[in-house]
């Protein structure tokens, strides 16, 4: 009971030095939940359905220029004459199966789940990151353990 208390703690410490106002949010509200006693009940499902709602807002807010009207056919049709948007496309489409194979690792090694945790609080914190998601540090992770494996 104490440990995890004593690590959301840190890491509260982390992002109050760090003035990161998401890492503070984010352990604030753990704290909370587990303050009042709700972290066995909701916990679990944030664990397991976090990732997924994490995306799904970044999605919408990705999309919400669309909605709005801001950008519509036009330009779209416009942008792909540029070869930068084509960089853009194929990016889009590398990260979502890098991500992908992340999932794979995840799967098989949840333990590393930790060490990703760590380095995207680390990243987030101290070098004014972008918590983009386990998904896609666990796709690069798999690449280069699968780069050191070809290696070794």
């Amino acid at each position: 009971m104490i440990q995890p208390f004593m690590f959301l703690l840190l890491l509260l410490g982390i992002g109050l030095m760090a003035k990161n106002q998401s890492i503070i949010i984010a352990v604030a509200f753990l704290i909370v939940l587990k303050l009042i006693g709700l972290d066995e009940k909701i916990f679990a499902t944030i664990q397991s359905k976090g990732i997924n709602w994490g995306v799904t807002i970044i999605t919408i807010a990705v999309l919400a220029p669309i909605a709005t009207g801001e950008i519509g056919f036009k330009d779209l049709v416009d942008s792909l004459r540029s070869p930068y948007a084509w960089i853009a496309l194929a990016s889009g489409m590398a990260v979502a199966l890098i991500a992908k194979n992340g999932l794979i690792l995840l799967e098989d090694d949840p333990h590393l789940t930790t060490a990703l945790v760590l380095g995207t609080v680390l990243a987030v914190a101290l070098f004014k990151g972008v918590a983009v998601g386990p998904l896609i540090g666990a796709g690069i992770a798999y690449l280069a353990m699968k780069l050191y494996e070809l290696f070794l």
